[in-house]
């Protein structure tokens, strides 16, 4: 009886040692997880650090797009009064113009540039620039373009638009298209100088569009009057 309680009281212990080192293992086994492995809040910060680290720099770090220029501010304040003394002719020949050919350039003229002033208007006013009065005084002596203090290229006189005004038939007819190329030399001078000087590229791009297109309208008008 004595060998079997000590048989018993050796197997007791021996199971208690064997789960007191289960117990110890799996309290390592734990705290090495732990101090290995980042926790999901640390996971979870080190992919927000990757994603902003692979997204580059923020809009403000970015140079600003679409930027202008005081070339840019000239050009539009300067052109708006230029286009809008051509649409004022071109609106006379309407009811002035014998040709159909004036008339259709003068529809054109009008379709064309009408837009174009209320886009550049946009852009000053975006800008917080001042958008020249929608009048026909003072329109002689425009800002900018190199031209700072003296005519503008291009723009008819008060004396050569009151002219054009009380002309009517064949005189209209021949009057329009000579004083319109004249006008179309003036503007086509200005956007070249804006190609050239001018950092908005929307700005630069209506240039080239005038340069484009108003040049082709001083070689239709040239054949208007019989010249090549």
């Amino acid at each position: 009886m004595a060998s079997r309680r000590s048989l018993i009281r050796r197997t007791a212990a021996l199971a208690t040692a064997a789960t007191a080192a289960v117990v110890l293992a799996a309290c390592g086994g734990s705290s090495d997880s732990s101090s290995s492995s980042p926790s999901p809040s640390s996971e979870h910060s080190g992919h927000d650090m990757g994603a902003m680290t692979s997204a580059g720099p923020s809009a403000a770090d970015s140079p600003a797009r679409g930027g202008h220029n005081a070339q840019d501010v000239s050009f539009l304040q300067g052109m708006i009064p230029h286009h809008r003394q051509a649409v004022a002719m071109a609106d006379l020949a309407a009811s002035r113009a014998k040709s159909p050919q004036v008339k259709d350039l003068a529809a054109k003229i009008e379709q064309a540039q009408g837009p174009e002033i209320d886009t550049m208007s946009g852009w000053l006013k975006s800008w917080g620039e001042k958008v020249p009065d929608d009048n026909m005084a003072g329109m002689e002596s425009m800002p900018g373009m190199d031209h700072s203090g003296s005519s503008a290229p291009g723009m008819m006189p008060d004396g050569d638009m009151n002219k054009l005004k009380s002309l009517s038939g064949d005189a209209f007819d021949t009057a329009f298209p000579r004083m319109m190329i004249s006008h179309h030399r003036g503007a086509v001078e200005m956007a070249k100088t804006e190609q050239a000087k001018g950092a908005y590229g929307a700005a630069r791009t209506m240039a080239r569009s005038i340069v484009t297109s108003q040049s082709a309208e001083i070689t239709e008008m040239n054949k208007m009057l019989g010249k090549q």
